[in-house]
């Protein structure tokens, strides 16, 4: 892809994401659409971003108390793993869930649908696609992947708890009473800013490279795959991004 080829799409990304934020402020209001698509990203998300949770803070909270227990610290087992889960793993993880099974179904189902001529069909009847298709799955991802990321932080908490309980035989009211110490507005401002950012990003990545699916099962495959990858290091990228910036506003120095 050349440089003008590269600088079209960047101008076309941004507008149809600048465009489908915009349409929640403009009528139509396609209510409808948008509770189907949060029922879509939000309940059918819920049992994988518990599992994946799950075993992630279990994880976690076995290799820190490994580590800690050896330099005598394993008391501040349950501080690290809350700090960790709450402002790093826990939405960095919820995203990457979200974008496997929700950006790369909203990727495929838009291609077939530009590969379909269903989206030429909303135009002739007057329909706005972006305002019909896009805005409503930017609401779904905004609504639903900071309510999975909340729910997959308290399944990660269990997760470790579990772990430095049963497993690592330490206090449980010593445990808990970390992750209250740790649940200050600083810990808890930057891991709940960081889930709106990811699911706007993976619902525009993911609504842009259905759109512009072209070339029959094989153009819709590369669609998808384009969608998910991009989501996934944007995700990363973007995680870094904030973190710095939040690190930089809050006042901690690094």
């Amino acid at each position: 892809m050349n440089v003008k080829a590269l600088v079209s799409e960047l101008q076309n990304f941004y507008l149809l994401s600048f465009h489908g934020l915009l349409g929640l402020l403009r009528r139509p209001f396609y209510l409808r659409d948008a509770i189907e698509q949060m029922d879509y990203a939000g309940a059918g998300s819920f049992f994988i971003i518990i599992l994946v949770s799950l075993f992630v803070g279990m994880a976690l909270s076995l290799q820190l108390a490994a580590e800690l227990s050896v330099l005598g610290l394993k008391m501040y087992t349950g501080k690290v793993v809350g700090i960790s889960i709450i402002r790093e793993i826990g939405p960095v993880a919820a995203a990457l869930v979200f974008t496997g099974r929700v950006g790369s179904g909203m990727a495929s189902e838009l291609g077939s649908m530009v590969l379909g001529h269903q989206v030429d069909t909303l135009r002739v009847f007057g329909v706005d696609p972006v305002k019909k298709l896009v805005t409503p799955r930017i609401v779904s991802a905004l609504v639903m992947l900071p309510a999975l990321t909340l729910i997959g932080d308290a399944a990660s908490l269990l997760g470790g708890y579990y772990i430095a309980v049963f497993v690592s035989h330490q206090s449980g009211n010593v445990y808990w009473s970390s992750i209250r110490d740790v649940l200050d507005f600083e810990n808890v401002f930057s891991g709940s800013v960081k889930p709106f950012i990811f699911g706007y990003l993976i619902a525009s990545i993911s609504c842009y490279m259905g759109l512009s699916a072209k070339g029959g099962a094989i153009g819709l495959r590369g669609a998808t795959t384009r969608a998910v990858v991009l989501s996934i290091i944007m995700i990363i990228v973007a995680d870094f991004i904030l973190t710095r910036i939040l690190l930089y506003a809050l006042g901690f120095s690094v």
